[in-house]
């Protein structure tokens, strides 16, 4: 049943060339469950859920069953190698390509912890990429806020030195080293004293003014840098969740192609297996057999087609012969006159009563 043979002509056959079916039928029955665990493990990777890869996975291996059940059942045994060849083209064509889809979700089974570390290789770099193009969108607003800070701190640093140089001016006229040159608090020490003090005031609350603007700034860098931190986490799922089937064929791919390609040779010659089989065996006694059966249904179909032709000859024969007798006899020559002249006399009276109505 698996090789497409006709089982209750098979059963007139010998039993060898019954188990030369049964062979080629379980070759396409045993492509067919590998075919069945292939589509269900990637399915699983695509919808990661067994009952729903299992119940897709065993359509597609009924699907291959059917396929391969087709290709080996239409490759007739004529005695014809060249023929033969020529017509097993296009099916070891449809057998390459089934090859191809059966063998690659078990090689991506089959060298799993590889793809794996590829795919560990890729998130680790898709993590760092994201992570700078994420920094990338707030990385400007938080340098000019920290330039703002900054110019802030450099005018608390500023008005700080005014006020230290002015200490320092009104110290050294008190001691007489520098100014008057005279030790003691006269009137000049006073008013540098008065100079310093009111710069002090103003340092006091630059100072404070600045603090608070910067604390207001650190807060906006702050927010910036925990919405730059949430943003990172959001996508990073994405990233963690990047193991899909079109991922893992492209791992695949990076790795060594020799092992992968002695796989799908592996597939391929079960795939083409019972084809090569087929076109290598000799012609059996179940080909003969089928040979002359079908011959016989062609013949049977050849002679009632040959009947069909004959008949309407025969038919279109008798109808001109009697149309040609029927075509002389005086008496239907009679009936038809009346019957036209009758038509006509019908066709003046109407004629005559549309034009008296008319007028």
């Amino acid at each position: 049943m698996c090789s497409g043979a006709d089982t209750e002509l098979l059963a007139q056959c010998s039993k060898a060339e019954q188990i030369k079916q049964a062979g080629i039928g379980g070759t396409v029955f045993f492509t067919a469950i590998m075919a069945t665990i292939a589509a269900s493990y990637a399915l699983y990777t695509v919808f990661d859920t067994v009952y729903a890869a299992i119940f897709f996975g065993c359509i597609w291996g009924l699907l291959i069953f059917n396929l391969d059940r087709f290709i080996v059942s239409t490759i007739k045994k004529k005695g014809n190698v060249k023929s033969e060849v020529f017509q097993a083209i296009p099916r070891i064509i449809l057998a390459v390509i089934i090859a191809i889809v059966i063998a690659k979700p078990l090689e991506l089974k089959i060298f799993q912890k590889e793809i794996d570390r590829v795919l560990l290789e890729e998130k680790n770099q898709m993590t760092l990429d994201n992570q700078l193009q994420i920094a990338q969108q707030f990385t400007p607003e938080i340098d000019k806020l920290n330039s703002d800070i900054a110019v802030l701190k450099n005018e608390i640093a500023q008005k700080e030195n005014e006020v230290n140089n002015l200490y320092g001016t009104y110290i050294a006229e008190a001691e007489g080293r520098e100014g008057t040159l005279k030790i003691g608090k006269g009137p000049v020490y006073k008013e540098k004293r008065e100079k310093h003090d009111a710069a002090l005031v103003d340092f006091q609350l630059l100072k404070r003014e600045n603090n608070e603007k910067i604390q207001q700034i650190e807060t906006q860098i702050a927010a910036l840098k925990e919405s730059q931190t949430a943003k990172v986490a959001d996508t990073q799922p994405t990233i963690d969740g990047f193991d899909g089937l079109m991922a893992r064929v492209n791992a695949l791919d990076k790795l060594p192609w020799l092992p992968s390609f002695f796989i799908f040779l592996l597939f391929l010659a079960i795939e083409t297996a019972p084809i090569i089989s087929k076109l290598l065996a000799p012609k059996g006694e179940y080909d003969i057999k089928l040979e002359d059966a079908e011959n016989t249904v062609k013949s049977w179909a050849d002679q009632k087609e040959y009947q069909r032709k004959q008949q309407l000859a025969a038919d279109a024969i008798i109808n001109d012969k009697v149309y040609e007798e029927l075509a002389s006899e005086e008496e239907l020559y009679q009936y038809k006159r009346k019957r036209a002249r009758e038509v006509m006399q019908l066709q003046a009276d109407a004629f005559y009563e549309q034009q008296k109505n008319t007028l």
